[in-house]
């Protein structure tokens, strides 16, 4: 029997934000080539890489230290890595969604001028290329990643049956209001800003596909009527790494989560 491909550190980051009829968050829709979810609406995320936490990770970020991600993310070892989850998380939405939640030199919400959004679009494409160039767009432009805005919701690892599995960490943002998506292109071709209810509703109508995870958590957000609801609720929230498992019916593959008849 071939043993499972180990799943690789991943974080994902679901940037919310208030509604006149409550919440909506932010979803990318992938390029069809994409090799994860190809054509799917999915939430900015990717690898967590070993320069997203190297040591001096907690001088980039506002109102988290690394003793509290390690608190946070109590399984992740060694324990000073966590707070890299966090920085992979909001890294991979400047890189793929163009959103880069961070405070300016004043400690104010950062909004580039043109100038600045010139230089923006440099440091993206060297981040896609080098992960650890985000860090050094931080340094140059004195930004510190909005780290207090986020709150760690959710645990998904991708089933064993895969030959591609991520270990992903989501978190909830609040990002900033006038917070305005840049697809790039190449991995991500458009973006809604929907309610989590709507966003069902429209996969179930057959007009938007969702992965299950990306599901799961949208089912989880749609009660809450505020993104400071949602912060308040994760504070509490018992947190549990899902992984669901694929069967094989009649050609058919469907997909099982922990409760469901069968599975193991």
């Amino acid at each position: 029997m071939t043993e499972p491909v180990s799943a690789r550190d991943a974080a994902t980051v679901v940037p919310a934000r208030d509604a006149p009829s409550g919440i909506e968050v932010l979803l990318l829709e992938r390029h069809a080539a994409s090799p994860m979810s190809p054509g799917a609406f999915a939430f900015p995320g990717g690898r967590v890489e070993a320069t997203d936490a190297a040591p001096d990770g907690e001088r980039l970020c506002r109102g988290l230290t690394a003793a509290e991600a390690a608190a946070t993310l109590p399984d992740v070892w060694p324990p000073q890595r966590a707070l890299g989850f966090w920085i992979a998380a909001l890294r991979e939405a400047f890189e793929e969604a163009g959103l880069l939640l961070a405070y300016d030199r004043g400690g104010s919400p950062f909004a580039p001028d043109a100038r600045a959004r010139e230089r923006l679009a440099v440091h993206r494409a060297r981040c896609r290329k080098a992960p650890g160039a985000f860090a050094a767009m931080l340094a140059v432009e004195s930004l510190t990643l909005a780290t207090d805005r986020m709150a760690y919701w959710a645990h998904w690892i991708t089933p064993e049956e895969r030959p591609r599995r991520y270990d992903t960490r989501f978190f909830v943002a609040a990002a900033f209001t006038d917070a305005a998506p840049e697809p790039d292109g190449v991995e991500v071709v458009g973006w809604p800003w929907i309610a989590p209810a709507a966003a069902l509703a429209e996969q179930g109508a057959g007009r938007l596909v969702l992965p299950v995870p990306t599901q799961r958590v949208l089912a989880s957000l749609a009660p809450h009527g505020s993104v400071a609801a949602v912060l308040a609720a994760a504070l509490g929230r018992d947190i549990r790494p899902i992984r669901p498992r694929i069967v094989r019916d009649a050609g058919r593959e469907r997909i099982l989560l922990p409760g469901d008849p069968g599975y193991f």
